[in-house]
């Protein structure tokens, strides 16, 4: 008897990617956001195969595209048989309808694909909690578009109004979910203040920075644990915190969820109880891939989101990470050989976000001059608190 064989592996899907360019926004900035999103679907395992972008006021409130440019993205999704179209900003229910009626494929918004991401990571009960509180805050008022296969059925006794009954249904059964997970959240969050209590007495640190710049990397360095550490954003989902010592000095280390630009509102509000470690924490190090061509709008980013999360006004490491990766062409320097450490210790980018230090995590790259520094800060503040111990460390 012939043997059969069965392909069980997932078919990769083929991804387009849509951006609107409006008056404040260049074409070389919209190019860099595209590129970020591309990134964010391969990590949630999507083949990008082409972008489009139109230039607008402002995106088209039904279609968030002109209907020109819609029609050029349906004639080439149909041709090139494209498994999913993924916009780079929040579509609103109506627009999502409007989009997936006109193209008949699967339509993404960036903020339904970071939670599909978050979701694929959650490892832990609190994260998957969050996760799945996000996912319905978003799903809620866009539950109308769970309900367009009733239009296809026919009209007669029986069949007045089921869609709409059933969503109402749907709604009550959201909520009440939401309610249950919000009061899940809370014991979480309970458990966690305790055992943050009795932490309280060593100085406590957290790795903070945008997505995919090498925070768990340095974690694992300094701390020498194994945090799980991958070229891919939101590699880190759940808070990790490690007892870290340095010439007999303890104290605490926490990697954190990355940051990234237009981090859906809801998402942020879901995950304040895993960023507790970054508010309640002494000293920040805010870790930036200065490989980055755009490092200065990610520092940005992360600055608006620590201000938003009420943890701006702490101390703050700046640490430059990547440096073995930096290309001066990328940032307008006008060097030809690759610049040294005292270049770096002599640029604006070290004068501007003082104290700075500058790395290759990778490479174990001026390590030392960073762990110094680190126990400089952390024992500046051991010894404010705790006056006695001064003559120890």
């Amino acid at each position: 008897m012939k043997q059969k064989f069965y392909d069980t592996a997932v078919k990769q899907e083929k991804a387009v990617l849509v951006g609107v360019i409006t008056p404040n926004e260049t074409d070389e900035i919209e190019k860099e956001h595209l590129e970020e999103l591309e990134f964010l679907a391969s990590t949630a395992g999507a083949l990008t195969v082409t972008h489009f972008t139109q230039k607008l006021q402002r995106p088209d409130r039904a279609t968030f595209v002109g209907s020109g440019k819609l029609e050029d993205i349906k004639a080439y999704v149909k041709e090139e048989e494209i498994d999913i179209v993924i916009f780079d900003d929040g579509l609103s229910p109506s627009q999502l309808r409007n989009i997936e009626n006109e193209l008949q494929v699967k339509i993404l918004d960036r903020n339904n694909l970071i939670l599909d991401i978050f979701a694929s990571r959650a490892q832990t009960a609190q994260a998957k909690t969050q996760v799945e509180l996000a996912q319905l805050q978003y799903l809620l008022p866009r539950l109308t578009r769970l309900w367009t296969h009733l239009e296809r059925q026919k009209g007669g006794i029986g069949m007045r109004g089921p869609g709409e009954s059933q969503i109402e249904t749907d709604r009550r059964l959201i909520l009440n979910k939401i309610s249950l997970l919000k009061d899940k959240l809370k014991q979480i969050d309970k458990q966690n203040e305790t055992q943050r209590k009795n932490r309280h007495q060593l100085v406590r640190t957290a790795l903070v920075g945008y997505t995919n710049v090498g925070k768990s990397t340095i974690m694992n360095m300094i701390a020498k644990s194994e945090v799980f550490a991958e070229n891919k954003l939101f590699a880190t989902l759940d808070t990790t915190v490690r007892k870290v010592v340095i010439e007999n000095l303890p104290f605490l280390m926490s990697d954190t969820v990355g940051f990234i630009r237009k981090l859906p509102h809801h998402l942020v509000e879901c995950f304040k109880s895993t960023l507790d470690e970054t508010r309640e924490a002494d000293i920040l190090i805010h870790v930036v891939d200065i490989s980055h061509p755009n490092f200065e709008d990610q520092i940005r980013t992360v600055n608006e989101t620590l201000k938003d999360i009420g943890a701006i006004d702490k101390r703050i490491i700046t640490v430059f990470n990547k440096i073995d990766a930096f290309k001066p062409e990328d940032h307008q320097v006008s060097q030809e050989e690759p610049l040294t450490l005292e270049d770096f210790r002599q640029s604006w980018m070290a004068k501007n976000n003082a104290p700075a230090i500058f790395i290759s995590a990778t490479k174990k790259e001026n390590v030392e001059e960073f762990r110094a520094l680190l126990y400089k800060e952390v024992k500046a503040i051991h010894t404010e608190r705790y006056p006695y111990d001064a003559l120890l460390y």
